[in-house]
């Protein structure tokens, strides 16, 4: 009788996986530390750029969040899209995209917002769901996704931010997507490229004719 293999738990998606168990372990260690960690390492906010802190400070905000519902919020939507697109691209894009986003969304809150701190990884959440609206992309063509996906999601952001007056921070939002969608365009624009040099040229000779 054949013996059944038992079913494997895989660490399918290492960035993403990595990325969330950071997460919850950075809100533990505020909660443990009074909001010690959350304002030393994991928020921007005006400060000193002599100070190492700071620099680290414009990666760390994603990894902060200020309570559980605000955690849950957005690692729900990184675990529905990160393992797909890192299956697509590959971690070492996936990390790129975060890092990219948050330097980008960290310092424009740094430069523009000088009397807000901001925590949160709602701008890699944004840059994601760009992101997967290129996953249709072909040459010379601009997917109906994307398109929708960038009218609802940052549309709706710019409205948020002109008419109503929340405590989400409406720009990062908005920046994110745009990061996610530039991003997306080169990732797939490069795989074209190399899809096209990969086929590179084919030789058929017949009745001592070449044919190219």
């Amino acid at each position: 009788m054949k013996k059944l293999n038992k079913p494997k738990v895989s660490f399918n998606a290492p960035v993403t996986l990595t990325f969330v168990i950071v997460c919850f372990a950075a809100l533990i260690l505020n909660y443990i530390t009074s909001g010690f960690t959350n304002d030393l390492l994991f928020s921007v906010y005006r400060s000193s750029l002599l100070s190492p802190f700071t620099l680290l400070r414009f990666f760390g905000h994603v990894i902060g969040h200020a309570d559980w519902s605000h955690l849950m919020g957005n690692m729900m939507l990184i675990l529905i899209l990160g393992p797909l697109l890192e299956e697509k691209y590959g971690s070492p894009n996936l990390l790129l995209v975060i890092l990219l986003t948050a330097f980008a969304t960290g310092l424009a809150s740094f430069i523009f917002f000088p009397n807000i701190q901001l925590l949160g990884a709602s701008g890699v959440v944004f840059a994601l769901i760009l992101l997967s609206s290129f996953t249709s992309l072909e040459e010379g063509s601009i997917p109906l996704t994307f398109i929708l996906v960038a009218v609802v999601y940052i549309g709706e952001q710019i409205y948020q931010g002109i008419v109503i007056e929340d405590d989400v921070s409406n720009f990062t939002h908005i920046l994110g997507g745009i990061c996610g969608a530039i991003l997306g365009y080169q990732l797939n624009k490069n795989k074209l490229k190399k899809a096209d040099t990969t086929y590179g040229t084919v030789s058929v000779t017949n009745n001592n004719n070449t044919y190219y």
